[in-house]
């Protein structure tokens, strides 16, 4: 099969393999799974997840809850980002007529928008508040300040509490597991439940027990893996079931070459890692620098790479902004959108969706 290059390719079986791998992993350790849809934004991979037994799907935007739910099948969402603007809470408003739908908050004036836009309606929105346990991204950055939002939530037509949701940093559950127990018990003395605690994320996989008041977890990563995964033991290069397909058009020198996927393909976003992506096959290469359309590769000694030989690159971390075109989950064009650092967006010939029988 002759595939232009750049080009996305998903070996179905390793996504089928890790999507099963881990839902059982979850399922022995008694905590719901909430896959988060922003690695892959693609609704048939979504169903995948949700018919191994996931109890719903994770969104960033309201635009990927959107197109989750274009193709069926999807009837539970949670977004993990405040929200603002009267057109996105609107469209928010939409979206709770047809899903069970959940979001989460960390100030009060999101949390009156949010009011504002639901307190006519017939049903509640569900309402978590987003804690800060040392990732230092969004959330409340104290169990009080928790306290105090679920108070808000609780009191506000139109709302209901729900519950917590961190995003945790990595290697500190004890810190982790202080804050959301300080948290959860200022709450329930309060007289306000607390059903549900949300946890996640892909470097701490593994280890979910670490943090036995979590309720459900969010992960994205697993369903491909990647470099940043390999390079902490969370899985192996095996486990990986996407790669960027590349085409070698020059060696300027013995120890230099260049492919023609940059950073409109490639990440810049590289976690403390050397190097824009891992070439299978040839693992003491590093792409050492990007362009927009060429990866400079370099090596210590002569790379072996030859002109117009195509090479799979694991990424960093890989999203992919699109929807596979049509019913059946197969050989087909689609959109998609390889950029972590800033928002670069692409049109991709062609998907190889390997594997699949």
């Amino acid at each position: 099969m002759d595939i232009e290059t750049p080009s996305v390719l998903i070996d179905l079986n390793i996504v089928e393999a890790n999507i099963d791998k881990y839902q059982s992993y979850c399922n022995k350790k008694g905590i719901n799974l909430r896959p988060h849809i922003k690695t892959h934004k693609i609704p048939e991979l979504a169903n995948l997840q949700l018919q191994a037994g996931a109890i719903g799907v994770t969104c960033q935007k309201i635009s990927e809850a959107e197109a989750m739910i274009s193709e069926g099948g999807i009837d539970d969402i949670l977004i993990t980002f405040n929200i603002f603007g009267q057109k996105k809470l609107d469209r928010l408003r939409i979206l709770s007529d047809k899903v069970k739908l959940s979001v989460v908050a960390d100030n009060i004036q999101c949390i009156k928008g949010l009011s504002d836009t639901f307190k006519n309606q017939k049903c509640k929105l569900t309402v978590l508040v987003e804690c800060d346990t040392g990732a230092l991204r969004c959330g409340v950055v104290t169990p009080r300040e928790a306290c105090k939002l679920a108070k808000k939530i609780s009191s506000l037509p139109g709302l209901s509490f729900g519950g917590l949701m961190t995003y945790p940093p990595i290697s500190q559950s004890e810190k982790i597991n202080n804050f959301l127990r300080k948290a959860k018990d200022l709450i329930e003395a309060s007289g306000i439940p607390v059903h549900i605690i949300s946890i996640g994320g892909s470097p701490n996989m593994w280890e979910v027990e670490k943090i036995p008041l979590g309720t459900e977890y969010r992960i994205g990563t697993y369903i491909y893996n990647d470099r940043s995964l390999m390079e902490r033991g969370t899985c192996l290069e095996s486990d990986c079931g996407l790669t960027v397909l590349a085409t070698v058009i020059s060696t300027p020198e013995p120890h230099r070459a260049v492919i023609d996927a940059g950073s409109k393909v490639l990440t810049s976003d590289l976690f403390g890692l050397k190097g824009h992506g891992y070439i299978i096959g040839f693992p003491k290469l590093s792409i050492s620098n990007l362009s927009e359309e060429h990866g400079c590769i370099i090596g210590t000694g002569e790379t072996g790479l030859k002109i117009g030989t195509a090479r799979n690159v694991i990424e960093v971390t890989a999203l992919i902004l699109g929807w596979i075109m049509g019913g059946t989950v197969g050989f087909a064009s689609v959109f998609i959108a390889l950029s972590i650092g800033p928002v670069v967006q692409i049109v991709m010939p062609y998907v190889d969706l390997r594997g699949k029988k």
